[in-house]
C-alpha cells in the first residue's frame, strides 16, 4: 500500500477544507471532508484524524446531530480497521449509516486504485 499517496491526498482535501470553512462555504468544506474520509479509510491514523476534523467543525456549526455521529465514528473506526470491514465509499457523515457502501468518486476510486495496488478491493462492504 502506497501510504504516502493516500495522506497526501488527504492532505489535498484539508486543504480545500480550510479554504471552504474560511470562505463560509459549508457545503463545499463538507464536500471535502467526505473526500478525505473516503481517502483516508485504509489508513487508521490519518481516518481518526478525519472524524476528528468533521467532529470540530460540526461543533464549530453547533450540529449537535453531526457531532453525535462524529462520537460514535471516532469509537468505530478503529473496530473497523481491525476487521477489515469499512465501507467503501461511505462519506463518514452522520446522516449516513456508519455501515453503508457508497458510490466512490472515479478520482478517488483511481488514487484508491493506485495506492492500493496489488492489495486489490477499494474498500470492503
Amino acid at each position: 500500500m502506497d501510504d504516502l499517496l493516500l495522506k497526501r491526498a488527504v492532505a489535498a482535501e484539508r486543504s480545500r477544507f480550510v479554504a471552504a470553512a474560511g470562505t463560509g462555504d459549508p457545503a463545499g468544506a463538507w464536500r471535502a471532508l467526505e473526500r478525505a474520509h473516503i481517502l483516508s479509510q485504509p489508513l487508521l491514523i490519518p481516518h481518526l484524524r478525519v472524524h476528528g476534523w468533521m467532529l470540530i467543525y460540526a461543533l464549530r456549526l453547533g450540529d449537535i446531530r453531526e457531532v453525535a455521529g462524529q462520537a460514535l465514528r471516532l469509537a468505530l473506526a478503529p473496530l473497523g480497521a481491525v476487521t477489515g470491514r469499512t465501507p467503501a465509499g461511505n462519506n463518514g457523515r452522520a446522516r449516513v449509516s456508519a455501515f453503508a457502501p457508497m458510490a466512490v468518486p472515479p478520482d478517488i476510486q483511481a488514487i484508491l486504485a493506485r495506492a492500493l495496488g496489488a492489495e486489490g478491493r477499494l474498500g470492503r462492504e
